[in-house]
């Protein structure tokens, strides 16, 4: 699977070149995220589905409005009714373009989360729902914008780094940890630079 990362900001851009060097499946290009060719989009948005703010709204324009009414008929069919960060699902745009939209909220509701570990979680489970995703056509190739790093003011090299070890762990080699000691030194280390960007 091909992953293209698109950003508007210089300084997103930047922090995900540094992070994710030398990443062969990983593009990092500017632009408007529909443009891009693709099979499967990006909504980072919130758990219950609304896309009427932000890039959300612009995806709502781009593909029209049912496709809100399409994400929160999926969330209201899920056990919870509403999607948790660090889950994903994958749902039809009805574009010939880019059929798929993969929504995964970085923020329960719109809210700062600049100390969180939300883009790693949210990164996890957009790869892992895009690399499960079975129906036709398949998803080769993804668009992802910025995870956190708008409304939720997570600094661009702190999103980066967790999106880098996401994909590490999603596509690479996860090893559940051995300790609960272990565990949260790994919990600590994808915020540890959260003051830094504070």
């Amino acid at each position: 699977m091909n992953i293209v990362l698109c950003y508007f900001e210089e300084a997103l851009g930047a922090a995900w070149r540094t992070a994710l060097e030398g990443v062969a499946d990983v593009k990092v290009t500017a632009g408007y995220i529909w443009s891009i060719a693709c099979d499967a989009i990006v909504s980072p948005a919130n758990s219950f589905g609304f896309m009427d703010g932000g890039l959300d709204y612009q995806l709502s324009q781009r593909f029209g409005w049912d496709l809100e009414k399409r994400v929160q008929a999926a969330i209201q069919n899920r056990p919870m009714r509403e999607l948790l960060v660090g889950e994903a699902i994958v749902v039809s745009t009805g574009d010939a373009h880019i059929p798929w939209l993969v929504s995964a909220p970085t923020m329960r509701v719109p809210m700062r989360i600049p100390n969180s570990i939300n883009a790693y979680l949210t990164m996890k489970a957009i790869l892992i729902a895009a690399r499960s995703h079975e129906a036709e056509p398949p998803i080769r190739t993804i668009a992802i914008p910025g995870l956190g790093t708008g409304v939720g003011g997570l600094a661009p090299q702190l999103a980066a780094m967790q999106m880098r070890q996401a994909h590490q762990e999603a596509l690479g080699e996860f090893k559940y940890p051995g300790t609960f000691a272990e565990a949260q030194r790994r919990h600590v280390m994808l915020n540890r630079g959260a003051m830094l960007y504070d």
